[in-house]
C-alpha cells in the first residue's frame, strides 16, 4: 500500500491504518486452517501453496507496518499516545510472524497431526484464531471510542471484548493440555523427533492466543491512558 495511501486512511481516522493491519494479520492467521488440513490430507503441493498464502500475507503485513511508521504524522494532534499506537501496531504484526513461523516450520518437515489427536486438534487452531479475531473485533471499536471522547458505554463495551479475548485465551490453555495428554498416550508409536516437534506445534499454535491477549493487553493500556 502506497504511503500516499496511508496517509489518507490517517486523514479518516488516527486508527484506520492500525485497522487494516490487524485485518491484514487476521486474514494471515485464519489461513492456517485449510494449511493444517491440507497437511492432513498428506497433499502437499497443496500445503505448500497454503504455506505461500501465509507467508504473502505476512509480508503484506510487515510492509504495511513500515509505511504505517514511516507516515504516522509526528505534528498531528492524535487521541492516544503515538508511543501506544505504534506499541499496539507492533504487538499485532507479531501474529503474522508467529502464523508463518508455524507454517515453514510444518511443511518444512512435512509434518502431519495423528489421526487420533486431530479433530481435537482442528479444533484448538480455530479457537486460537478466535483469538486473534476477537483482537480485530476490539481494535475496530476504536473509531466509536473516538466519537466518545474514551468514555461511557463504548469504553465498557471494549473493556468486555478484552475480557471476553482473555476468556478464549484460557479455553486454548485448557485445550492444549488435553492435546498434550492425548500425544502422551500415542507417543511411544511414533518417531521421537517428530513427537518433539508435535510438542512444539501444540506451543506454537497456543502462541497465537498468547500474542492477541497481549494485543488485548495493549489495547485496555492504551485505554487507560486516554
Amino acid at each position: 500500500m502506497p504511503m500516499n495511501t496511508i496517509l489518507g486512511l490517517f486523514a479518516k481516522s488516527p486508527f484506520k491504518p492500525l485497522q487494516e493491519h490487524v485485518t491484514k494479520v487476521h486474514s494471515c492467521c485464519e489461513q492456517l486452517l485449510p494449511f493444517f488440513e491440507a497437511c492432513h490430507q498428506r497433499d502437499w503441493e497443496l500445503a505448500e501453496e497454503e504455506r505461500a498464502k501465509i507467508s504473502r500475507l505476512e509480508k503484506d503485513a510487515d510492509k504495511l507496518k513500515r509505511e504505517i511508521r514511516l507516515s504516522l504524522p509526528r505534528g498531528l494532534f492524535l487521541p492516544v499516545d503515538r508511543t501506544d499506537m505504534l506499541g499496539l501496531l507492533t504487538q499485532q504484526d507479531k501474529l503474522a510472524n508467529i502464523a508463518k513461523d508455524i507454517a515453514g516450520r510444518v511443511y518444512g518437515r512435512q509434518l502431519r497431526i495423528p489421526d487420533p489427536m486431530y479433530p481435537d486438534f482442528i479444533a484448538y487452531v480455530a479457537r486460537c484464531i478466535d483469538a486473534a479475531k476477537q483482537a480485530r473485533k476490539a481494535i475496530h471499536e476504536l473509531d466509536e471510542l473516538i466519537e466518545t471522547g474514551f468514555k461511557g458505554r463504548e469504553v465498557n463495551l471494549v473493556e468486555e471484548m478484552i475480557h471476553q479475548l482473555d476468556a478464549i485465551e484460557d479455553d486454548t490453555d485448557s485445550m492444549q493440555i488435553k492435546l498434550r495428554k492425548q500425544l502422551l498416550d500415542i507417543e511411544a508409536d511414533y518417531n521421537p523427533v517428530d513427537v518433539m516437534f508435535l510438542y512444539k506445534i501444540l506451543e506454537w499454535v497456543g502462541g497465537i492466543a498468547d500474542q492477541a491477549q497481549r494485543v488485548g493487553s495493549r489495547l485496555e493500556l492504551m485505554l487507560s491512558r486516554s
